[in-house]
């Protein structure tokens, strides 16, 4: 592992890593595909899987069948499929303590202000199957879809060269009733389900992670359709101290830096742990601080997806946080158990958006429209108000068309 000082350029790069990120010949490739998907529709997608995922599939055939997704189960266990709801649960149980209800007011002029929060009617979620297919990701976006009571989910990953979709993902997302599943990845997928094909649906909302080129398309179709996040690789900083488990920081490293491209730091006091793991990983960082005081800046400096801190007392430190986007306190907490099974997403903001970016929520499933209903009563005593500032604004029909309720 490098190890970093506090003023130097190493930590300044980390701390703006997400300019890296950004690379302008993707951008411009992405727009290219972007566009066609946007004009020739299936053809388009057509193309792209065969060029990128290397499979040679019918417009037809874009969409998982029945059949398909019956044959999924044929690979699965028992087992698994007890894991997983017991994994479901926890999930649902979260989620489910996230139910709002919307607001209202009411005075004894007649005046009636409400909020209604009604869930979205289409979105897509995309997961990525490149390196590897993420599983999890089905369960930990399509979950809270539900629970938020969105009433179709439409989910795009790539297929493999003969064409099939991972067994486990159909599998998975069947169990969670999606109601489909399209054999499309990349830039190309995020394109369909923003603008529609003949084969896909439009959707309001896109949800899900992906590579540089995905997160690139993704935010040059925001406006178009609303989207979760501009999410980069994942990333990992522990906060340890003397007290901390050697081989629990070693593991948990190690964990994270088995994602392609992911980011792991250690924050330590304990100059005997860095002796113990500076060459025992091979990537990564870390950075000497003199108290737990300095930790905390330098951990909401760097804004991280995930926070362990392995110190002996967590829960004092958690409070100096405020930019993370998951936060694991204790021994027992590890990052892999927020990635699979805890219960609060593993969808979560990264490259130090975590300043003001937050993890998926129940309120990335809904939105909100209010009520506004007052009697003559109410609205003549807003008459005067009213005309200050239409006049102001150099508005004056925007009075007459309150004064000529009282002619």
């Amino acid at each position: 592992m490098k190890i970093l000082t506090q003023n130097g350029q190493g930590i300044e790069r980390l701390y703006n890593r997400h300019l890296a990120f950004r690379k302008k010949n993707i951008e411009e490739k992405v727009r290219r595909i972007v566009e066609d998907v946007r004009l020739y529709g299936d053809d388009a997608l057509i193309k792209y899987t065969r060029k990128f995922d290397k499979a040679k599939l019918a417009p037809r055939q874009l969409r998982v069948a029945e059949n398909e997704i019956s044959g999924a189960f044929q690979n699965i266990t028992s087992d698994f499929i007890s894991d997983l709801k017991v994994i479901i649960n926890n999930i649902t149980l979260f989620y489910k303590k996230q139910i709002q209800r919307g607001c209202r007011v009411r005075d004894n002029d007649g005046v009636l202000l409400k909020e209604n929060i009604l869930p979205l009617d289409t979105v897509g979620i995309y997961i990525p199957a490149g390196t590897a297919p993420l599983i999890s990701t089905v369960y930990m976006t399509a979950v809270p879809a539900r629970v938020a009571g969105v009433k179709r989910i439409v989910l795009a990953t790539p297929p493999d060269k003969d064409g099939h979709v991972n067994p486990y993902i159909l599998a998975v997302a069947n169990l969670l009733k999606v109601n489909e599943i399209y054999k499309i990845g990349g830039a190309q997928a995020i394109a369909a389900m923003a603008f529609g094909t003949k084969t896909v649906p439009r959707v309001d909302k896109i949800i899900g992670p992906g590579n540089m080129y995905v997160t690139e398309a993704k935010r040059q179709i925001f406006g178009y359709v609303d989207i979760d996040m501009l999410a980069g690789p994942t990333e990992l900083v522990i906060i340890a101290n003397r007290y901390s488990d050697p081989n629990y920081v070693a593991a948990d490293l190690e964990a994270q830096l088995e994602h392609a491209g992911g980011l792991a730091v250690l924050v330590t006091t304990s100059k005997q742990l860095i002796r113990h793991l500076r060459n025992k990983i091979s990537k990564g960082y870390i950075i000497y601080v003199k108290n737990m005081d300095e930790a905390a800046y330098i951990v909401n400096k760097i804004a991280p997806e995930h926070l362990e801190i392995l110190t002996n007392h967590p829960a004092s430190i958690a409070k100096k946080i405020r930019n993370a986007a998951a936060i694991f306190l204790g021994p027992y907490s590890p990052t892999a158990l927020g990635d699979f099974a805890a219960g609060p997403s593993h969808a979560l903001p990264t490259m130090g958006t975590a300043r003001f970016f937050s993890g998926l929520c129940l309120s990335d499933f809904v939105k909100k429209n209010h009520i506004i209903s007052y009697s003559k009563k109410a609205l003549e005593k807003m008459k005067r108000p009213i005309e200050q500032v239409a006049k102001l604004e150099g508005l004056p029909k925007h009075y007459e068309s309150v004064s000529v309720r009282f002619t």
